[in-house]
């Protein structure tokens, strides 16, 4: 007997549901009045039960796109956060307070978002897809944040049967947080709200204009502090002795031991060349990785970034990782030793990745500068992957 249309399409379903697992992310839109250079942002700490990652060129019609995948799905046909060559970015959160009815689709939202990045040009584009697609195959509950050449930046909360748009700039900060709820469900439902009242204490921090992706990279993606608890913070790990661990719980904190990945896409002003927008990457837990910056011209992603079974920078994250979570079984294993990677002798790894990366940082900016071709960023990317990886390989 042969299969039916409807039961391969739910077999397909399920099969997606499984690439999706358990998606519990950080992640803020930020409009070009809140950033000093004019230029917004989007940024997603990918928290997920697939923990290698990698970031693969897809070469597509009408739009090529850079895409965040699970490692042992690297087509780029399933994405789990990306940026097209028309300077259109896309990233999401699961949302766990939107309404779901049993026997629909779910999970489909890096299904959603690859094609997004392959037909979308813009914020207005990907508003039509949504209305145009909404229905019980679908698939969707999250909050889908968006960013596009024309100085557009918002957040769509998606359900099958439904949307709210809400656009970072109509608000009094100029940008938008979230985790796993949505501010159109119910209140105190979903997840995340240590998470996002943590991410809100970061950037309420910062004095109003001034935010940039410097600020997001090396402070809030790798931040190890907690809601309500107090711990020692990050300038306080250099007093810690080496010898001693000194253990921080942090299963609620913005860096956690299931965070696969960081995107954050650096966009461009309206009326500026899209080309210009720059995809940060980093594989692995963000404390024990270092941000590489990729463009959609240069064609390609650096080896160091997509090749074999497990991406070489995200390999030796994970080798770092273990290290830093040295415990096993699942209470204990929500415990890092922050000696590691700051403290009084001044062996922790931290400090070290901090200044390669603050370095690739100011490189990058000086290098954009100048207007360079594809083939100069195909090169700068590939010369900034091989010295974060040969960083990582040279911790011990």
């Amino acid at each position: 007997m042969r299969p039916t249309i409807l039961g391969l399409c739910l077999t397909l379903a399920l099969t997606l549901a499984a690439w999706c697992g358990d998606e519990e992310c950080t992640t803020a839109v930020i409009a070009e009045g809140a950033t000093h250079d004019g230029r917004p942002i989007l940024w997603k700490n990918r928290d997920t039960d697939s923990p290698s990652n990698k970031v693969v060129y897809v070469r597509e019609t009408p739009y090529a796109y850079l895409a965040v995948v699970d490692a042992q799905y690297p087509s780029g046909r399933v994405a789990w956060g990306g940026l097209n060559e028309r300077g259109f970015a896309v990233i999401n959160s699961m949302s766990y307070n939107l309404p779901h009815q049993g026997g629909e689709y779910s999970d489909l939202e890096g299904l959603i978002m690859a094609e997004a990045l392959r037909k979308c040009a813009t914020i207005d584009d990907f508003e039509l897809y949504i209305k145009a697609n909404l229905g019980p195959e679908f698939g969707s509950r999250a909050n889908f944040c968006v960013i596009d050449a024309q100085g557009g930046a918002a957040i769509f909360e998606v359900h099958n049967h439904g949307y709210r748009r809400l656009n970072a700039d109509t608000t009094a900060e100029r940008y938008l947080l979230n985790t796993n709820f949505s501010r159109s469900g119910p209140a105190d439902k979903g997840l995340g709200y240590l998470r996002f009242d943590r991410e809100t204490e970061l950037f309420a921090s910062q004095p109003a204009g001034s935010l940039s992706h410097t600020f997001v990279l090396q402070t809030v993606a790798r931040d190890l502090g907690h809601a309500l608890l107090r711990s020692p913070s990050r300038a306080d790990w250099k007093s810690l002795p080496a010898a001693q661990p000194y253990w921080v719980h942090s299963n609620y904190t913005i860096n956690r031991g299931i965070t696969a990945s960081v995107i954050l896409i650096h966009g461009v002003k309206k009326g500026e060349d899209p080309a210009n927008a720059t995809l940060w990457v980093m594989l692995g837990e963000p404390v024990c990785s270092i941000a590489t910056p990729l463009w959609v011209s240069a064609g390609d992603t650096p080896p160091e970034l997509r090749e074999g079974e497990e991406a070489p920078i995200a390999h030796e994250a994970a080798r770092l990782k273990k290290i830093l979570r040295p415990l096993n079984g699942d209470d204990r294993k929500e415990y890092v030793d922050v000696t590691r990677l700051d403290n009084a002798s001044g062996t922790g790894w931290l400090p070290g990745n901090l200044r390669l990366e603050g370095d690739i940082l100011s490189q990058c900016e000086e290098f954009c500068s100048r207007r360079p071709s594809p083939a100069e960023r195909a090169g700068f990317q590939k010369d900034a992957a091989a010295r974060v990886l040969a960083r990582l390989q040279a911790v011990r």
